[in-house]
């Protein structure tokens, strides 16, 4: 990709009342300086589900093709790219080292095709640390569960 394509910084969360239960999703994206705050969620899912979600829905509101920075606090999104699982379950035709079916195979396979339009480098954040923006998708995520993931 070339230099001229915008630079975007996208950070997602996702949060559940109980795993599973009513889980709810957001990012936020900063392109210059405006702020975008996106949110969801499902009225039953997993933590892990809506963590990738967050994700999923911040690259598809994406309107070109971008070079984006990701943030998450969640290692199960970074280190399958940066750690390659995501070859290795392909390779194993979706199965884990274990032979087990990878779960949330469908948001894994978004995720592929939206890392191919776009540029992503993968960055872990922690949780709950007082990082402002981690700190507000946990809130809009935890908000969309109490709203009804409206």
């Amino acid at each position: 990709m070339s230099s001229t394509f915008k630079e975007v910084v996208v950070y997602t969360d996702g949060a559940c009342s109980g795993n599973p239960g009513p889980g709810g999703w957001a990012a936020v994206l900063i392109y210059n300086e405006v702020e975008k705050e996106i949110c969801g969620g499902e009225d039953y899912t997993t933590n892990q589900r809506m963590e990738l979600r967050a994700a999923v829905e911040a690259l598809k509101a994406l309107k070109e093709p971008c070079r984006v920075r990701l943030y998450s606090d969640s290692a199960y999104l970074v280190n399958a790219f940066k750690r390659g699982w995501l070859s290795k379950w392909q390779h194993n035709g979706w199965k884990t080292a274990g032979q087990n079916p990878v779960e949330n195979k469908d948001l894994w396979e978004d995720l592929l095709l939206l890392s191919n339009k776009h540029r992503v480098e993968w960055l872990k954040v922690a949780g709950h640390s007082n990082n402002k923006y981690n700190d507000r998708c946990d809130a809009l995520a935890r908000n969309a569960i109490k709203n009804g993931n409206k």
